[in-house]
């Protein structure tokens, strides 16, 4: 059995393309199903996310087209558009890619971390349908603890990479814990969503949301517990603020430097941080010149994420030596996994042999046979039995003039070197 990978991701198709290929996840059980019960497969993993579709099954070393036919089936596409973007690995080669994914290697966004989980869910999926298990099995869990590994070891996970979280990560820089800061969010979009589930999980607690609808305000408070306002309460809310994070599409400024001079008085000079990822911006850049406002831009922010790839780029050449190394060690696991195959088989071959040849001899005993003719007989053969499938072996190989093979059948067999 072979170790196989079958994807396509947003490195080789459009997103049109990679959507007729997604698996939504009320099909997800009915497709790992049909996939287990195909006949070369004994083992499968479907990755199904945003940016990839991938295969992963333990299977017969031709099997390959079967499975990309299959793929191509359950979607119905056409497959002169779905082939040319896909991609195959096998054995080593697969080991190394699901490691490299499961590290976010293989990312849109480098050593992103949501994939983890998403490899993660599609592997209890696969538990839970029992469609994994036996070498398939241990390579995911090879795979999780590479990734543990990568991000213990590395620090390629740890550097902002979104407007979003270069925004939290700042804040998070300047002030020790979040868990007491009070945040007020300006606007009430994607960016500042993600803006308010980042400080959520960096144990932000206290977060107000000002917007120039409360309606579209109330759901997005509700999913942290944050308080509604009105952008006229703005003013108000300042003076009870330490961190202030804005986005919205308002043509022009909404904090203005003179309502800021005047929270920082009513604040007793305690600063505030200013954090304007909006485009137009939404902060005066006069606030900068007040001393205790500290005002951040989307450009000093985007600067920020510069460097951080970089970053993220120099600790993946290490991530990929981890992953080399690591692929190395499963590999050398499955070999030897193969070893105790063939040597459980040649015990119970030789075992077959000698229990063949006992029973007859014991007959012969119990018949009244000469007890030394006997034991004899039972020598020869036994002896003779065993030796000959070594013996056709090496004949076979020098004949050929096969003298690496020859060598290793001569040192299994505990013969000395040629």
């Amino acid at each position: 059995m072979s170790l196989l990978t079958i994807g396509i991701n947003h490195n080789t198709a459009s997103v049109q393309l990679r959507e007729k290929v997604a698996f939504s996840p009320d099909k997800m059980s009915d497709a790992l199903q049909q996939l287990h019960s195909m006949p070369a497969v004994s083992g499968s993993v479907i990755l199904s996310t945003c940016n990839r579709t991938e295969l992963y099954v333990e299977v017969d070393a031709q099997a390959s087209n079967d499975i990309i036919h299959w793929l191509i089936d359950f979607h119905q596409v056409n497959e002169e558009d779905i082939k040319p973007s896909l991609y195959t690995h096998t054995n080593e080669e697969a080991t190394k890619h699901l490691m490299r994914v499961a590290c976010g290697l293989d990312s849109l966004v480098l050593g992103e971390p949501q994939i983890l989980g998403q490899v993660k869910q599609a592997y209890a999926q696969a538990r839970e349908n029992e469609a994994v298990q036996g070498n398939l099995d241990k390579l995911f869990q090879k795979a999780f603890s590479v990734a543990k590994r990568v991000r213990t070891e590395t620090e390629i996970g740890s550097s902002a990479v979104s407007v979003a979280y270069a925004a939290c990560t700042l804040a998070k820089h300047i002030f020790e814990s979040l868990r007491h800061s009070r945040v007020l969010l300006v606007g009430a979009g994607e960016t500042i969503e993600l803006v308010a589930k980042h400080l959520s999980d960096n144990g932000c607690r206290q977060m107000t949301v000002a917007n120039r609808t409360k309606e579209r305000a109330s759901g997005l408070a509700e999913q942290f517990d944050a308080q509604v306002i009105s952008l006229s309460q703005i003013p108000t809310a300042l003076v009870n603020a330490d961190i202030v994070i804005s986005s919205t599409a308002s043509p022009l400024p909404i904090i203005g430097k003179g309502m800021v001079e005047s929270a920082l008085k009513s604040r007793r000079n305690k600063p505030i941080l200013f954090i304007d990822i909006a485009v137009p911006r939404d902060i005066e850049s006069e606030v900068s010149e007040l001393n205790d406002a500290y005002l951040y831009t989307v450009d000093d922010l985007q600067s920020i994420i510069d460097q951080n790839i970089e970053q993220r780029r120099a600790e993946a050449v290490q991530a990929e030596k981890i992953i080399a190394i690591e692929s190395k060690e499963f590999q050398n696991w499955l070999r030897s996994r193969k070893a105790v195959e063939s040597i459980r088989d040649y015990r119970h071959a030789s075992d077959t042999v000698r229990k063949e040849l006992l029973s007859k001899s014991l007959q012969a005993l119990s018949s009244g046979g000469d007890p030394e003719k006997v034991l004899l007989e039972l020598s020869n053969k036994l002896t003779n039995k065993l030796i000959h499938a070594p013996t056709k072996a090496l004949q076979e190989a020098a004949e050929k003039g096969e003298l690496e093979d020859l060598a290793v059948l001569r040192k299994s067999l505990g013969l000395e070197d040629l």
